[in-house]
């Protein structure tokens, strides 16, 4: 008999903030059998907004949230829905969610977005629960970062973001700003409607700086993503008063292993050190991973462990680190420097002859790091070429490559996906401007280091399942099968294909990789391939780990820069009595929150990174206009062509209008725009060479002239392509031939558009440019 949902909201409702799992096991009269399908359907209830779990482990309906209510659009979430949650709830407990839809009418397309509110009709049956909008009431107050301007009628501002074309009005003038100002402000309604050429009033919530700060790039991606700054005085002061832990009880001393930290050339903490020698029967060999012992310092209630949580990890920016934890931890008392007393969370591991892992256990010590060294120093050891940085490690070194060459082989057998995309760095002066882009070399130190992280990885999460404790899992789920579809219909556009019907695996996978890189299409189907891969995700359910091939995955390395490290050392804490300082019984009771908060912020963090970089590459490249680059097509849409630089990895966007002298459809099926009057192509990764036309370093977006004539195809072709997407301009005036001379524009029959076909149309020219595929 199978568990009613009815039967476990009356129980609830009758006695709120009473009933727990088992009172409500009892109630309802589940057998054994049933109490673990009881937990996860609490457990969805909870995720639905249906209930809510208090701090005591008991349960109340969750704020009566009504079948038809106000829902304010918090955010568009990674696959592209609208999130909403209740204008006004009752409780404070975790405010519900819903994925809001949007009805379209005729032609004219959806009108709700983030910071608006609608009337919507809720589907608690759905799953996830849905909400349908029965009808838009209006837009709340919208915050965005902007640059003061001045023009010919006084103050404006100019957003930031790619996708805000307008420029605002102040509803007040204020003497204290400047032009070059950079602020936060919040649009305002006008109290009539207004037509498109009317500027929108808004009022300046904040000045942050100014867009002449050299590093405002990064100060632009942390405030448009909401990212923290900085730590409360009360943090402070606690990070300032660690003091490192003596030698007794849980803690052992560990100072006697060669232990030693492997890091890239510009770190500032190092939070793992290594060290491996062979087994003295010959069978095998022991390694020991020692992590910086975080859960020390940030103890859970305090307010470490508050912004610790806020921030869930550190971000990590071409010109500076917004760190998860007050420097006085990350760059010092947590940082494991050599020849410095360091408290540490250890696991030592056994592996067999072939690197595979037989054995671990975690301890908790006093460490003491014997050398720092870099990628680079480290691989010339490995090479047989010793460095004066390492003179005093070399067998250690030699020790952990023996050690690394069985891991590897392990590892071959096991095959994870190998998506080998090339990492590009910018590098940024003392003055704020970029000094050079590079692709990161990767070493066999580098996946030297990356194996044994991946390993004591494993062994925290086989250690804790075996123990039935709590813990939160890194989860990466095999591919949907959209996902898959999508691959499959783009991969005969370079010649290649994947079979539905064969079972998704990383060894198909990378198969395909191989194939793609000996046809040199690595970056365009490595990226495919990449997007066709569910995210990994943080999750108190263990649900393995597709792309490393691995049936049980946490992560446990790297608790200065990720909250959920700082959780798995918890419960490790808690699991094998480490000291007093482990999991709690309320964090428990949270990791479904948790899970949910830490993998918001890491997307949020992603976002930000990226976004810096463009704002930066933009800057670097704002002063070679008219300059030609060497690219490859990574995007092809119906406002144009996405390009990727071959040099600095930049992306930008060459218009439809800017393709040539004729009119280009797009064709979804073939990935290209095809002329309709030649059959002259671009196709999906087609090289081609592009002029630089403009550059916006206060959003990171950059417009590019099409340089290479399209590959010749069958005249008409362009007609049976594919339909014509609304918008698309005829190229002409104003545009420049690869020689860069103005074209003449040819004259055709003019045509009548209706109405809303020209709306339609006007919208699309002005957001050309802004979107990404």
């Amino acid at each position: 008999m199978d568990i009613n949902r009815k039967d476990i909201l009356k129980a609830i409702g009758e006695q709120p903030d009473r009933l727990g799992k088992r009172e409500i096991s009892k109630i309802i009269d589940a057998s054994a059998e049933q109490r673990r399908e009881l937990r996860m359907i609490l457990r969805d209830m909870e995720q639905r907004g249906e209930i809510v779990k208090s701090d005591r482990r008991t349960y109340r309906l969750s704020g009566d949230v009504p079948e038809v209510t106000i829902l304010h659009i918090d955010r568009i979430d990674d696959d592209g829905d609208m999130i909403g949650s209740p204008a006004a709830v009752k409780g404070n407990g975790k405010t519900p969610e819903f994925i809001v839809y949007e009805k379209t009418r005729g032609k004219e397309g959806a009108k709700l977005g983030v910071g608006g509110r609608a009337l919507c009709r809720i589907d608690f049956n759905a799953s996830p629960p849905r909400a349908e909008v029965i009808r838009v009431i209006g837009r709340a107050p919208q915050r965005q970062l902007g640059v003061i301007v001045q023009s010919g009628r006084g103050m404006r501002i100019k957003a930031v973001s790619k996708r805000e074309r307008h420029e605002f009005v102040l509803a007040t003038e204020d003497p204290k700003l400047k032009p070059k100002d950079l602020v936060l402000f919040e649009t305002l309604p006008s109290g009539r409607k207004t037509s498109r050429s009317e500027l929108k009033p808004a009022r300046i919530v904040e000045v942050v700086g100014t867009i002449d700060d050299p590093k405002a790039a990064s100060l632009i991606s942390l405030h448009e993503h909401n990212i923290p700054l900085g730590f409360p005085e009360e943090a402070e002061e606690e990070a300032a008063a660690a003091t490192i832990p003596k030698v007794g009880g849980a803690r052992k001393d560990l100072r006697h292993l060669p232990l030693l930290t492997i890091d890239p050339e510009d770190a500032k903490d190092f939070d793992d050190a290594i060290c491996a020698m062979p087994n003295e029967n010959g069978k095998g060999f022991t390694a020991w991973v020692a992590i910086a012992d975080v859960a020390a310092y940030v103890t859970p209630g305090s307010a470490l462990d508050a912004t610790a949580f806020k921030k869930g990890n550190s971000v990590y920016l071409p010109d500076r680190v917004e760190p998860m934890l007050p420097h006085a931890l990350s760059s010092d008392m947590c940082s494991l420097r050599p020849n410095e007393d360091r408290a540490c969370m250890a696991v030592r591991l056994s592996f067999a002859n072939d690197g595979s892992l037989s054995g671990y256990k975690f301890e908790r010590g006093l460490m003491r790091s014997r050398a720092r060294l870099t990628y680079a120093q480290a691989q010339e050891v490995f090479e047989g070429r010793e460095h004066e940085a390492a003179a005093e490690v070399v067998p250690e070194l030699q020790a952990l490559y023996a050690a690394y060459k069985a891991l590897r082989a392990s590892r071959e057998r096991r095959g994870p996906l190998e998506i080998d995309m090339p990492e590009r760095r910018v590098r940024i002066g003392d003055n704020g401007e970029v000094t050079a882009i590079e692709v990161r070399e990767r070493f066999d130190a580098h996946k030297l280091v990356e194996e044994f992280m991946i390993q004591a990885n494993v062994a925290a999460a086989k250690a804790l399942t075996a123990e039935k404790a709590d813990l939160v899992f890194r989860v990466h789920d095999e591919p949907s099968r959209e996902k898959l579809q999508s691959l499959s219909d783009f991969l005969p556009v370079v010649k290649m294909k994947w079979a539905l019907g064969e079972k998704a695996t990383p060894t198909r996978f990378n198969k395909l990789l191989r194939a793609a890189k000996d046809r040199d299409l690595s970056e365009i189907v490595g990226m495919a391939v990449l997007r066709s891969q569910s995210q990994a995700i943080y999750s108190p359910d263990n649900g393995g780990h597709f792309g490393l091939t691995l049936s049980h995955y946490a992560h446990f390395t790297s608790p200065i820069r990720r909250y959920a490290d700082l959780i798995v050392h918890r419960a490790l804490i808690r699991a094998f009595n480490l000291g007093d300082d482990g999991l709690t019984d309320q964090e428990i009771s949270r990791l479904q929150e948790i899970s949910e908060h830490i993998s918001t912020t890491e997307r949020t963090a992603m976002a930000a990174e990226r976004d810096a970089t463009d704002r930066y590459i933009a800057a670097h490249l704002a002063d070679r206009v008219g300059a030609k680059f060497g690219a490859r097509i990574t995007g092809v849409t119906g406002i144009g062509l996405f390009v990727a630089l071959d040099d600095t990895g930049a992306d930008g966007l060459v218009p439809i209008r800017n393709l040539g002298n004729e009119y280009f459809r797009f064709d979804d099926r073939a990935r290209a725009l095809i002329g309709e009057r030649t059959g002259g192509t671009y196709n999906f990764g087609q090289r081609v060479v592009v002029e630089l036309v403009e550059a916006t370093p206060i959003s990171g977006g950059m417009i590019f002239d099409m340089v290479t004539e399209p590959t010749p195809g069958k005249p008409g072709r362009g007609k049976r392509g594919g339909q014509r997407r609304r918008g698309e301009a005829k190229k002409g005036g104003g545009s420049k031939s690869p020689a860069g001379q103005s074209q003449p524009r040819k004259k055709t029959k003019k045509k009548t558009v209706p109405k809303h076909k020209r709306k339609q149309a006007d919208a699309k020219k002005r957001s050309a440019g802004q979107e990404r595929p």
